[in-house]
């Protein structure tokens, strides 16, 4: 029996030219610093949510759980909640905040046993009641969103790129088959040729990538009427977020299956059956078939194949509706030439975050000449990275360190030239 496979999400390799367009903002702002910690370990959490209450301004932590957010002054009397999987949320007023404040969060308590007792008994069901109910969980409406996309490339363990963007999206209602649509605002980049060994490693497809990782809008990618049957499902440990139950699903493609397909952990609100978040990895264990999934151009002495592609989306959820807020995509690539007697490994990791949003129709319109199409190469503007304020009133995802160093370095250089 023909046993039909997913369609792959689309990161490609590429070697392309780049092109820049930049744009800027002003506004007044205060901008607040912090980290978060676990209370109990003093460990960081990356990827907290935090939140500004009678807005749908919002920000992440970086792996460091470091964290910035810029705010209007008309909103400095306001609230943020800071949430994680697993924890419990923390509520505090951005009057009493202090700059780089350590914030502790505490894990929610153990979800007690007897709350399996009402769990559902068929997880493949639950799953197919979640994308069932994206019509009643998801916004039905479409959203103008604001997100800062950065993307990396690293040769071994060193930088060799690095491009960052504020985007437009137009993010068409979850009962729409229309597609997203992204103009960019500004960018920046900058790539270390010679580190990439005369090869432009590159994301085909930018911020599209991220945003094909929604599951709910895109389900095609992993999960359609021909590939459900491909995997099993199972039940784990529940947990919790915002003081909400949460059900977590385990899949994995069947062993008869043979094709590239995925596996991982679907995280469901148990009152709404709404899909909080999702992490995922496709199996590359055979090599040729995932590698023609993601390599469209390469030279003719080399042999690239991927050795990892893991995957992460987190939902936010808004006067009881649910939305993106947040993307990760970490590839990793092995390159073997027939000239050479040592391979290259490169890995690329891209994530976008959503820091803010509205329904205003006036402002839906996207610019035809900044569009970007979902085949496109992130724009090239090498020469903001010498400007501190570059990103002006946006909001962005705090860089780690090794960021940090990359952009202090292209500053050396630019001042140089």
């Amino acid at each position: 029996m023909k046993y039909l496979t997913n369609i792959s999400l689309k990161p490609i390799i590429t070697f392309l030219i780049l092109i820049s367009c930049v744009l800027s903002f002003a506004q007044n702002l205060q901008e607040y610093k912090g980290e978060v910690l676990d209370k109990n370990t003093n460990k960081p959490l990356a990827l907290a949510d935090l939140t500004i209450a009678n807005s749908n301004i919002s920000t992440i932590t970086n792996n460091a759980g470091e964290f910035s957010i810029k705010v209007p002054d008309n909103l400095a009397q306001n609230t943020v909640t800071i949430s994680y999987l697993g924890y419990q949320k923390l509520e505090f007023s951005l009057s009493d905040f202090k700059d780089n404040t350590k914030f502790y969060l505490s894990q929610a308590p153990t979800v007690l046993a007897q709350i399996d007792l009402v769990r559902p008994t068929d997880a493949e069901a639950l799953v197919k009641k979640t994308f069932d109910l994206k019509g009643d969980n998801y916004f039905t409406e479409n959203v103008n969103m604001t997100g800062f996309y950065r993307e990396t490339i690293k040769k071994r363990n060193r930088n060799a790129s690095l491009s960052e963007a504020v985007v437009s999206i137009n993010k068409v209602a979850y009962n729409s088959k229309k597609n997203d649509e992204i103009t960019l605002i500004k960018a920046r980049k900058s790539t270390d040729y010679a580190r990439l060994d005369t090869i432009a490693l590159k994301l085909q497809g930018g911020p599209f990538s991220s945003l094909y990782t929604d599951v709910i809008k895109y389900p095609a990618y992993i999960f359609n009427d021909n590939t459900m049957v491909n995997y099993n499902f199972k039940f784990g440990q529940n947990t919790q977020i915002d003081n909400r139950l949460v059900y977590v699903i385990h899949f994995e493609q069947k062993k008869n299956i043979t094709s590239p397909m995925y596996n991982g952990k679907l995280y469901i609100d148990a009152t709404t059956y709404a899909l909080t978040s999702a992490v995922y990895n496709l199996n590359v264990e055979n090599r040729e078939a995932a590698s023609k999934l993601f390599v469209r151009k390469k030279p003719k002495t080399a042999t690239v194949y991927p050795t990892e592609a893991s995957y992460r989306v987190n939902y936010r959820t808004k006067d009881g509706k649910w939305y993106f807020g947040y993307s990760n995509i970490l590839l990793t690539f092995k390159i073997n030439w027939d000239n050479r007697w040592f391979n290259s490994k490169y890995t690329l990791q891209s994530e976008m975050a959503i820091t803010d949003w509205n329904m205003d129709d006036t402002k839906l319109s996207l610019k035809q000449s900044k569009k970007l199409r979902p085949n496109s190469i992130l724009q090239n503007q090498a020469s903001g990275f010498s400007d501190p304020n570059f990103w002006g009133e946006y909001n962005i995802i705090e860089p780690e360190k090794s960021i940090e160093n990359a952009i202090n370095k292209i500053d050396k250089q630019l001042k140089r030239g």
